[in-house]
């Protein structure tokens, strides 16, 4: 069940984009300003409405950290701002002055993309605040971009109908004709998915465009294999173009807004349609969901955004940390401890360790102390339950990160029955005769001809990995 829990209606023209952060909520408009709002109770910040751009805002995002927003807009630049007090820290010019439609941060905060209406795509360097790289996609604006969760590449789409991947040095390693008459927008899921026929894992992107049509596709990136896009579906419902799509933090669910008014809401294992939104008057042109929380923003050309709030037992989506990361957890980021956060139970905490920049390092270190005096949690039956799984935690990670020679070199995961090929590398025994049967006659590793087929079970390897397995459970 979905519930219409608030209307948003303080911008005096179209709302473009509307976008989460972690206790954020930020919208840009045709009225020239970005307003950002407390998602725990739906007021604007003190700092809100900012002010600076001379023409519409086009789009606007956070950071990872929620700590820096952007926003871009027909004036030709995108500005940076600090969440905190709202101020202006940077002026970022488009190269050709060309009005910017897009820009997203990468997951690092290392860089930041804009994009434009004369198809240039620029890369800015974070900490310099400078241009760092730039390139053109081949035709027609620049409409949409989505970073990968690893920050390896980017994906942008354009008004001719194009998706383009890129890698951080602006090369391009992809190019597929997605949507006949335009792309409008793209996401990548922050969850990866495994094919199941090969045992490789993958990105899932989505595209929505002028074709009225939401498709689903699958990106597998590696170093052997260069890139590759595959289509996976197209998902229906919508009976005119559709401006905007975005995942659930688990991947679980898709969202979509369009020219018909209508909102849907899609389970992406089917293709389902979960449930159908028409409360706006007029287009929808936005739409994303809360990172760590079961809510979403739908913005439109009624100048209203709507926030609505899904009924379901668990608040939070971001409990697949421990189990799909490999990142050791005192190299967590500050979104990986509120994922983990969710998962333990502890959703209301998220906000305030946001507050305290609590990533993984510092998380490990807290103690009843630093909860009671600089934390400021005063409730000791909640200080007791934070401290006993931050001590779960770290019972669980003495030795978290896997040897690297333990990994398959094409799954990337831990190896069960690893086998030498003749290239003289070791793999998973499954992963490698799914590579075999699938008519690759070359090595994973090298991309040279195998000179033989035959795979050779490694029982050193094999003993080796099962006494660092023991070690871990002790």
């Amino acid at each position: 069940m979905v519930t219409l829990i608030h209307t948003l209606a303080d911008h005096s023209d179209d709302v473009n984009y509307c976008a989460f952060s972690s206790s954020c909520l930020a919208t840009c408009s045709l009225d020239k300003t970005i307003r950002v709002y407390s998602l725990s109770n739906f007021t604007e910040l003190p700092y809100s409405p900012l002010k600076g751009h001379t023409y519409a805002v086009h789009c606007c995002c956070f950071s990872p950290s929620g700590h820096i927003l952007a926003s871009c807009s027909t004036d030709g630049t995108t500005m940076v701002w600090d969440t905190r007090d709202g101020r202006m820290l940077a002026v970022l010019e488009q190269p050709s002055s060309s009005p910017v439609r897009v820009c997203r941060f990468s997951p690092e905060s290392t860089y930041l993309v804009s994009g434009a209406a004369d198809g240039s795509v620029v890369l800015w360097n974070m900490q310099s605040l400078k241009l760092y790289r730039s390139g053109n996609v081949k035709d027609g604006s620049l409409v949409a971009c989505a970073f990968s969760p690893n920050g390896n590449f980017f994906v942008t789409g354009s008004s001719c109908g194009d998706l383009t991947i890129w890698d951080d040095n602006m090369r391009c390693l992809y190019n597929e004709k997605a949507h006949d008459l335009g792309v409008t927008c793209c996401d990548i899921s922050s969850q990866p998915v495994s094919d199941g026929e090969h045992g490789f894992r993958y990105f899932q992107m989505a595209s929505c465009g002028q074709d009225n049509q939401v498709k689903l596709w699958l990106i597998l990136f590696a170093d052997f294999l260069g890139v590759e896009l595959k289509y996976k579906c197209t998902l229906n419902g919508h009976s005119a173009p559709v401006l905007a799509c975005a995942f659930s933090y688990d991947g679980q669910m898709l969202v979509s807004g369009s020219v018909d008014k209508c909102v849907i809401i899609y389970e992406t294992s089917t293709g389902n349609t979960l449930h159908t939104l028409s409360q706006h008057t007029r287009y929808v042109t936005t739409c994303a969901f809360a990172p760590y929380s079961s809510l979403l923003a739908t913005g439109s050309m009624d100048k209203t955004v709507n926030i609505w709030q899904f009924d379901l037992k668990q608040p939070c989506a971001g409990n697949t940390v421990e189990n799909e990361s490999k990142v050791a957890v005192e190299d967590w980021s500050e979104d990986d401890v509120s994922a983990w956060l969710c998962a333990q139970g502890l959703a209301d905490f998220v906000g305030l360790f946001k507050m305290n920049n609590i990533d993984g390092k510092e998380l490990l270190n807290l103690t009843k102390e630093s909860l009671t005096s600089e934390l400021k949690i005063e409730s000791l039956g909640l200080r007791s339950k934070v401290l006993q799984k931050i001590e779960e935690l770290r019972m669980k990670t003495i030795s978290v990160t896997v040897p690297d020679e333990f990994l398959c070199p094409i799954t990337r995961e831990l190896m069960k029955d690893p086998v030498i090929a003749a290239d003289g590398y070791s793999y998973e025994k499954e992963a490698m005769e799914n590579w075999l049967s699938n008519k690759r006659r070359s090595s994973p590793m090298t991309n040279l001809p195998l000179p033989s087929l035959l795979l050779t079970p490694n029982r050193t390897l094999k003993m080796a990995i099962s006494r660092w397995l023991e070690t871990q459970q002790k």
